[in-house]
């Protein structure tokens, strides 16, 4: 039998805190789909607006990483 997630899982797979989160209006992926960026400017709105908020990872390292793509 397959397990269900539950809605706060879910939320953090579907909305990480990091992006925004779902209450965000801001939250990379609605700017995104609303400014109608490609793959590319997509993926570079994505790590800018999460640069530090993972943990572990500062703004530096998180843009380093995106910059060596």
């Amino acid at each position: 039998m397959a397990k269900t997630l539950s809605n706060d899982v879910d939320q953090n797979v579907q909305h990480p805190i990091y992006y925004g989160g779902a209450d965000d209006p801001y939250e990379a992926i609605k700017v995104i789909e609303a400014w109608n960026l490609g793959f590319h400017l997509g993926n570079t709105v994505k790590y800018i607006s999460r640069a530090g908020k993972k943990d572990g990872n500062s703004a530096t390292q998180d843009l380093k990483r995106h910059c060596s793509i």
